[in-house]
């Protein structure tokens, strides 16, 4: 029964080649979209998924500027933190296994007749681990280097190659600004982050360096709070705000700063980007659609064109099954080529992008074979109409047509 479908199915595919293939690039185009888009969103969520697992599950993230009750928005005019209030939550707060305050201007890094725009972050060794940042060469700072403001910096991965090349930047000195530092280490490159940002594009100095030079004050403008094994980030949370909100002296029950535990802000992101996949798998399918129009269109103009051939096989004593059913094979077949074709197009397409994109290449066999049979669906639900017209043709009107 289906070599009987597919062999006439095949030969009139094959009689009007061009308009086949042509018809089928709807549905080609519309498959390796969707193939396309999810491949590299799961490669983006991959990447996202594997750089948030490396912050952990035992990181906070303070900062100022927090709603309070009843006042209907953030507070704009809240005070930044102070080196004092790091230094008060090592000592105060039980469960710290480490701090790491952090404040970043945009300034010009310069080394020779190189320079780039970048940001200068002021912070401490201990920032490595928090953001999960590796060296590539050299070393991190010192204890001595951060108590006594040394100028000494860390280059990221993209400052590193835009200002050295290939060369090794270690003991080499660059200027910020104005302000000339050593450059005692350079970091792993990261890559572009899920949402897009680059990881690498920054200079990393020590905070009072950074007070003292860059900034021309003492605010810290965000802490990271790493809690020891075996300590709740709820319990080392709820340290944090009564130490804060003293230091502080917030009123009525409200604070002028906000806590965030990195685990949820994990997820949230990762949600974030699942939902974004979705939307961009989502938006290319509708190309499918546009295919399966496609398809419509020139079946219902094969449909006229083989009006004599229909009348007669009607006439001969073809059921109106026998005609929609080889109307539908073709339909089906056109479309489980595209979807085929698509397929391909799509993975090389997906590889590209994830390639352009620094994030690992993801193939979900289940998506492939989803896009295939929506393919064949189409085909069969927009050549049901064609189909279903040919069978219900007169045989004397039809042997008749001109």
């Amino acid at each position: 029964m289906l070599k009987t479908l597919l062999r006439p199915a095949l030969r009139a595919i094959r009689r009007n080649a061009l308009r086949s293939a042509l018809t089928m690039l709807g549905i080609v185009i519309g498959v390796a979209a969707v193939i396309a888009m999810e491949t590299m969103g799961a490669g983006v969520a991959a990447e996202v998924g594997a750089n948030l697992s490396k912050l952990g599950t035992r990181l906070l993230l303070v900062r100022p500027g927090e709603t309070q009750p009843g006042s209907g928005g953030a507070r704009s005019d809240a005070a930044p933190f102070t080196l004092a209030d790091v230094q008060a939550i090592v000592r105060e707060v039980s469960g710290v296994a480490f701090t790491a305050p952090m404040d970043s201007r945009a300034v010009e890094a310069i080394a020779g007749s190189r320079n780039r725009l970048t940001s200068v972050i002021g912070s401490s060794s201990a920032l490595l681990s928090a953001r999960a940042w590796e060296l590539d060469s050299g070393r991190a700072f010192r204890d001595a280097e951060e108590r006594g403001a040394a100028g000494v910096c860390l280059l990221g991965a993209t400052v590193r190659r835009d200002l050295f090349g290939t060369a090794d930047p270690v003991g080499q000195r660059i200027r910020l600004g104005k302000i000339s530092c050593v450059t005692v280490g350079a970091l792993a490159p990261k890559g572009i982050s899920g949402l897009g940002a680059d990881q690498d594009d920054f200079v990393l100095v020590p905070i009072r360096w950074f007070q003292r030079e860059i900034a021309g004050d003492a605010a810290v403008k965000s802490i990271y709070v790493a809690a020891q094994e075996g300590v709740a980030p709820a319990t080392l949370t709820a340290g944090l705000e009564q130490l804060l909100r003293q230091r502080r002296r917030s009123q009525h029950g409200g604070s002028d700063f906000s806590i965030r535990d990195m685990t949820e802000v994990a997820t949230a992101t990762l949600a974030t980007t699942r939902a974004l996949r979705a939307f961009l798998g989502a938006l290319a399918a509708v190309s499918l659609l546009v295919g399966g129009i496609g398809i419509m269109n020139i079946m219902l103009v094969s449909v006229t064109e083989r009006t004599e051939e229909i009348g007669i096989r009607l006439a001969v004593g073809a059921l109106e099954r026998d005609v929609q059913l080889q109307f539908l094979a073709e339909a089906a077949l056109l479309a489980s080529a595209g979807g085929c074709v698509g397929i391909l197009v799509g993975l090389v397409a997906g590889l590209a992008g994830v390639h352009a994109l620094h994030v690992p290449f993801v193939f979900e066999p289940a998506i492939a074979a989803l896009a295939f049979v929506v393919s064949a669906a189409v085909g069969l639900g927009f050549g049901y109409y064609p189909a279903r017209r040919a069978a219900r043709m007169d045989p004397i009107r039809a042997l008749r047509y001109e």
